[in-house]
């Protein structure tokens, strides 16, 4: 009677230290880019743009198009920061520039 208890009391001691460690790691990123686009995207078609997480093994960009799709992007692209100075100067809706 006391060998049974004594397996359930150790699985489940186990399964109290993994769940500890794994919510110790804490949520991973939650996109990071593998492969990426090399052909120049115009400027006019993205309407946003996200740094991938520091935990990503390569550092990347992510466009958000006006259609909707997501492309992965080198940071180091030369129309890519064309593209971050334009997103980055586009006056906000409802805002006004100061001229």
């Amino acid at each position: 009677m006391a060998a049974p208890r004594l397996v359930l009391s150790v699985c489940l001691l186990m399964l109290a230290v993994i769940t500890l460690a794994e919510g110790l790691r804490g949520a991973g990123p939650k996109k990071c880019c593998f492969t990426f686009t090399e052909k120049p995207v115009a400027k006019e078609r993205v309407v946003g743009y996200v740094k991938t997480s520091q935990r990503c093994s390569n550092p990347a960009i992510l466009l958000k198009t006006v259609v909707g799709r997501q492309l992965c992007v080198r940071p180091s692209t030369p129309w890519m920061k064309e593209v971050i100075t334009y997103l980055n100067n586009k006056a906000l809706p409802g805002q006004t520039k100061n001229l």
